[in-house]
């Protein structure tokens, strides 16, 4: 028995080191053949044969001595195994199936024993154990069981029990449950788009599971072998597009050697270096946004073909409604409609006409082709995968009869407002229309513009934004959520049309010069105006808008309470039209860089610089109620805070004397109470009349918990580098600070405020933390605990490089500010980093008036107002502070 289980042993090591010579030739070949496209094909199907040689050879070193010798066991490669897709990092699944007369306590160990020599091979192995009757039953909330059954393949076993697996029980299940797969598999794979945005256009995709990656390639032949999509998706165009993909895969898990299927920013370097996919040698290094495009071409292909086999198979909730909506439009459709007579909507798609007898083909027309897009923009629908050929085989004739002028500009105008302009805008993107009316376009088309910050390439970041302000028309919010206000400056504006325009053209100078887009933009866009033959004030509003897109976000960046920052924003928006386009549009810009980019403060600081500047070009801004105390001010503000303290006149005044007007405007009459409390509770502002309520304390902290950014109020005593050290012990915690002011009174009473998101969900997923984590702040504020130490176990657990490496920049403004130096600082984003620049300043003798602080990705924007003896900053001490800002900096990313 010793002798049997050493001749095993030594059977499965030779298979193991012929699979391990096997695995080094199968990298080697694929290695010496990047650029060819079927390489990624080609080494899946030598690894899928290399499992296979692999598990017979030891399929039959353990049948010999145990139960695996009788009938009634097959083992069955399911999955991507089983399509012979295996990638070189992927888990091999593997299905023991059983007839009725095998059960599987009999076949334990000798399972066990397979599955430990495979797993000792180095495999990383998936397996299970069913019986014919359990692949009979299809289990809703276990559809990937049955779709990886529709691959199964035979390696090694009983022949006969696979053959009645596939030729009886799974047929026998299709025809019994083929509707509720298909409806389930639909539902799990909008489900997953739903995950990534419902867009491929991800500036690190993942290319198994975004949309137009590998498994929409699965879905597509999946239902094809449900019978429930037509074979029309293996034409030469989606062949390559797969194959690329699987290029790109197998590419990721060799250099990664795990199973990690995000294209990053570094795969991505390598990637175009090695000019992965191109057949033909070029005569210069790709760069990796080039590459980039080539990926997301490929991917558009699947997206597009998975997208319109799931709409055949099993149309979305909106189906009935479509359906409605058909026969309507077929009893109301009038002979004078341009187009109505040329195309149809058919289950649920958008279908184009015949071709009339006399040979007059309804896609060779402008005026049909943009009735049909005004369709898809008014209703929701897609086109149909004919329709769709149609108009891109029709491309050359359309060019032909396209004319400029106000007809083509009121075609685009009726898409670009209608409720779903988005898909209407994409469709044509995909099937080059866009590109033909406008040229400009092109430049952008799957553009990757790099940073940490923004999720999405050029021309989708476009169509969210397009999305984005289509959801403010529809008023989707509730009450005085920011969307219904936002909405209802949107409704307001007389030309909508045009801000929709200048959004579609806003980044088309990306494609030409990316460090100076908004001109590029604007050259580019003087085109289109002119060709659209928009009268001059619709022109400079839409190249205005396109010239101006950045300034209120810059402003955003400034003290927006602030006269001089208004007074710049209105000097150049100069209308109020001009202002709410650009109001909405900001909005919507910030919104389309990612899900979070738009966090209620940077709403609420939106709209607030928005009514102000909205005054001022009214002309009824007082210049003395921002910026400057003013008696009528204080008594407006007493009158309002004294029906909630009652008899503390005195002491009130005595606390607000000192502080800047932008406290009063920028803090509610409840936060103005608490921070008086809690000034109480210092005895630093007493009333002559009473004593105060509770003992003195060096620091007062209040700390409001809610969902998204938190906010910690600091009150104390002003002493030297009191905001450095709360930053620091922040910083300490993980946490990521968004925005901070500080703020101080006659009395050097000091209310510093952080608002600050938890990038760990430290406090979110442990409540009991959060007492801990105030505790930990008083004992750095009190100095009972130093923040270095707090910092240094912070350091030690520092994160992975940075994706992005963010060039320092430091830039002083005494015009912003008639009392202060406005500081700009840009850098690598790094723990620690607010409080090394708040240290330097502090050290350089200067008192922080007002901090706003943002994070983008990897870079950190910083904002200080400061002041020098109560005055600005000295010229000649500015370039010797921006030398101290930057070694400051350095020294605290090492």
């Amino acid at each position: 028995m010793r002798e049997g289980a050493q001749g095993q042993d030594e059977s499965a090591g030779a298979d193991r080191h012929a699979y391990e010579q096997a695995m080094l030739g199968i990298r080697s070949d694929f290695e010496a053949n990047l650029r060819n496209l079927g390489a990624g094909a080609a080494a899946v199907a030598a690894r899928s044969r290399a499992v296979d040689r692999l598990v017979r050879g030891l399929w039959d070193s353990v049948r010999e001595s145990t139960q695996l010798r009788k009938a009634g066991v097959s083992l069955i490669a399911v999955g991507g195994y089983g399509r012979e897709e295996l990638f070189l990092s992927s888990d091999v699944d593997l299905m023991f199936l059983l007839d009725a007369r095998r059960s599987e306590r009999e076949l334990k160990d000798p399972i066990r024993q397979l599955n430990q020599h495979l797993w000792d091979g180095g495999l990383r192995l998936s397996p299970m154990t069913r019986t014919l009757i359990e692949c009979e039953r299809f289990n809703v909330e276990n559809v990937e069981f049955t779709l990886a059954l529709l691959d199964a393949r035979l390696v090694c076993g009983d022949e006969a029990l696979f053959a009645r697996m596939t030729e009886r029980s799974l047929p026998k299940m299709m025809g019994r449950e083929r509707k509720r797969i298909v409806q389930r598999l639909a539902s799990v794979t909008r489900l997953r788009h739903h995950k990534y945005g419902n867009t491929l256009f991800h500036l690190e995709p993942n290319i198994k599971d975004c949309p137009g990656g590998l498994r929409d390639a699965h879905v597509c032949a999946w239902l094809e072998k449900l019978e429930a999509a037509k074979d029309g998706e293996t034409k030469e165009e989606f062949r390559k597009a797969r194959d690329f993909l699987l290029l790109v895969r197998t590419f990721l898990h060799l250099r990664h050697r795990r199973d990690d299927n995000t294209l990053d920013w570094h795969v991505q370097d390598e990637a175009a270096a090695a000019s992965l996919g191109f057949r033909e040698r070029t005569r210069v290094e790709l760069d990796a946004a080039y590459w980039m495009r080539l990926y997301f071409r490929h991917a558009r292909v699947i997206e597009r073909a998975v997208g319109q086999a799931l709409e055949g198979a099993a149309p979305g909730k909106q189906d009935s409604r479509f359906k409605r909506f058909a026969a309507l439009r077929r009893l109301s459709a009038k002979a004078d409609e341009p187009g109505s007579s040329d195309y149809e909507v058919s289950q649920g798609r958008i279908v184009l006409g015949a071709v009339k007898p006399l040979g007059d083909d309804p896609a060779h027309d402008p005026e049909t082709m943009f009735a049909v897009f005004a369709e898809v923009a008014k209703t929701g629908m897609q086109l149909s995968p004919q329709t769709e050929q149609r108009l891109e085989g029709a491309l050359p004739y359309l060019s032909t009869h396209l004319e400029d002028g106000p007809g083509l500009w009121r075609q685009m105008e009726t898409i670009l407002i209608l409720p779903h302009a988005g898909l209407a805008l994409r469709t044509m993107h995909a099937i080059g229309v866009l590109e033909l009316v406008l040229p400009e376009f092109h430049g952008i088309d799957a553009l990757v513009i790099r940073d940490a910050y923004h999720r999405y390439t050029v021309d989708e970041h476009t169509f969210v934004l397009v999305d984005t302000l289509h959801g403010l028309l529809t008023g989707t919010g509730e009450g005085e959520s920011w969307e219904v206000r936002f909405g209802q400056i949107l409704r307001d504006l007389p030309h909508p049309g045009l801000l929709f325009l200048a959004a579609l053209l806003h980044d088309t100078g990306k494609g030409h010069n990316a460090a100076v887009h908004a001109a590029e933009s604007v050259k580019m866009a003087e085109n289109v105006v002119k060709r659209l033959e928009l009268d001059s004030y619709e022109s400079e509003l839409v190249l205005g808008l396109i010239r101006n897109h950045l300034e209120m976000s810059n402003a955003l960046r400034r003290d927006v309470f602030a006269t001089e920052t208004i007074q710049a924003l209105a000097g150049r928006v100069l209308a109020p039209e001009a202002l709410k386009m650009l109001t909405v549009f900001t909005y919507a810009d910030i919104s389309a860089v990612h899900p979070d980019a738009l966090t209620p403060w940077k709403a609420e600081n939106l709209h607030h610089l928005y009514v102000a500047t909205a005054h001022y070009l009214d002309r009824n801004l007082d210049d003395d109620r921002i910026g400057l105390a003013g008696e009528r001010n204080d008594a407006e503000v007493l009158e309002r805070l004294l029906a909630l303290l009652p008899g503390q006149k005195a002491a009130l005044g005595q606390f607000l004397e000192g502080f800047p007007q932008r406290y009063l405007v920028t803090r509610k009459k409840e936060e103005i109470r608490r921070h008086f409390e809690m000034a109480v509770r210092l005895a630093s502002c007493r009333s002559e009349e009473e004593e105060p309520a509770l003992p003195a304390g060096e620091v007062q902290l209040d700390f409001l918990y809610q969902p998204g950014a938190h906010e910690l109020t600091l009150v104390s005593r002003d002493r030297p580098i009191l905001f450095a050290t709360m930053a620091g012990a922040l910083a300490a915690w993980g946490m990521n600070i968004v925005t901070a002011n500080a703020f101080s009174n006659a009395q050097r009473v000091v209310v510093d405020s952080f608002r600050f998101t938890d990038s760990f969900k430290t406090l979110e997923l442990n409540t009991s933390e959060r007492v801990r984590f105030i505790a930990s702040i008083k004992e750095a504020m009190t100095g009972t605990v130093p923040v270095e130490v707090m910092l240094a176990g912070r350091r030690r657990a520092r994160k992975k490089t940075p994706k992005v490496t963010i060039e320092t920049r430091i830039q002083f403004d005494d015009s912003a500010s008639s009392r202060s130096t406005v500081i700009e600082i840009v850098a690598q984003d790094t723990p620690g980093l607010l409080r090394a620049l708040t240290l330097t300043l502090a050290a350089r003798g200067c008192n922080i008036e007002v901090a706003l602080v943002d994070t983008e990705g990897d870079m950190a924007i910083d904002v200080f107002y400061v002041t020098r003896s109560a005055t600005k900053l000295p010229e000649n001490m500015q370039e010797s502070m921006r030398r101290t800002l930057v070694e400051a900096i350095e020294a605290n990313a090492r």
